[in-house]
């Protein structure tokens, strides 16, 4: 396993533990990261594997998120700190496992499956938080309209927010620094995977089986994106050069949307949860989550396909 932390400064190890400074947010940049790093180098004395750190991370998420049911200003701080040592975690255990060589597609999946199992119990918390307390304006109580809003803040919001923030992200890394520098996986070839594994590996065929759809449900959110990687295929299969201002004019489109990426991961998400539970007005989070952050999904969804199909039509249509 290669060490590529020997003989650099901390400096230079937190630039090189960031995947590029275009999908990096300043918040990370100058908070989130250089604390991350410093918990990476402790645990990598200690020969701690990333995907560990991940699992002290949910436990500490979970931990997290049951405090906010709590309608009082102590457990909210107590929710609010664990939350950003659950979040240092997450920083941390990426940042070790590309210094150290450690990335491993296991890893990246319960990076991201960590996040879902923390916000699910925060949802759960805020529904029973919620269940007795007045709408406001009425003299209704929210009873089922806690669980109802619960429900669309995750399914039509944080999960497809998340999932083609991802997404979006791993495609500017596959344009900036091609393949070994992105982790832009494709349906097709997971399904491969996980069919030719024999039975008797059941978890592995798990892991797989539902990597292979989490890869297809964001290939289906992305129709022109689809359209422009099959035109690349068949043209490099045919060994037909692509015009090299391609990647370029693509990137510059491209960029302006990642910092939507960031904010509609874990950032922006937490911050918002933080501050309305401090105020004790709860329901306003999942109401940015459903309108606000919403609005933001739908404009990056729509400006990436236009790109997509813009470039498709000028660099890869005979």
């Amino acid at each position: 396993m290669e060490d590529k932390t020997k003989d650099m400064t901390f400096k230079e190890m937190l630039q090189a533990s960031f995947k590029s400074e275009d999908t990096e947010e300043w918040l990370d940049v100058h908070f989130t990261r250089p604390i991350g790093l410093a918990f990476a180098l402790m645990w990598k004395k200690f020969g701690v594997h990333p995907n560990v750190i991940t699992i002290i991370g949910i436990i500490l998420g979970v931990i997290a998120g049951v405090f906010f049911y709590y309608n009082d200003i102590m457990y909210t701080w107590m929710a609010i700190v664990l939350m950003m040592f659950s979040n240092f975690c997450d920083s941390t255990d990426g940042q070790l496992a590309r210094l150290t060589g450690q990335k491993t597609l296991v890893g990246r999946v319960l990076d991201g499956f960590s996040a879902d199992v923390v916000f699910f119990v925060v949802y759960l918390a805020l529904v029973f938080r919620l269940w007795p307390e007045t709408i406001p304006g009425t003299d209704m109580q929210f009873g089922l309209w806690a669980f109802v809003l619960a429900a669309m803040a995750g399914l039509m919001g944080h999960s497809p927010q998340c999932l083609l923030s991802d997404y979006y992200r791993q495609i500017h890394l596959y344009f900036l620094k091609g393949k070994e520098g992105s982790e832009l996986d494709d349906y097709a070839s997971q399904r491969k995977i996980f069919e030719e594994l024999p039975k008797s590996r059941w978890f592995a065929r798990l892991f797989y089986y539902n990597y292979a759809n989490y890869c297809k449900t964001q290939e289906k959110r992305t129709p022109r994106f689809q359209a422009m990687k099959k035109a690349m295929q068949e043209m490099r299969e045919q060994g037909k050069e692509i015009d090299p201002k391609m990647r370029e004019e693509f990137l510059a489109g491209s960029r302006p949307l990642m910092p939507f990426t960031n904010l509609l991961t874990f950032n922006m998400r937490a911050i918002c949860l933080y501050i309305s539970c401090l105020l004790g007005i709860p329901w306003l989070y999942l109401l940015i989550e459903i309108i606000v952050m919403n609005i933001m999904m739908i404009y990056m969804q729509r400006s990436h396909e236009k790109l997509c199909a813009r470039m498709k039509d000028k660099y890869l249509t005979a």
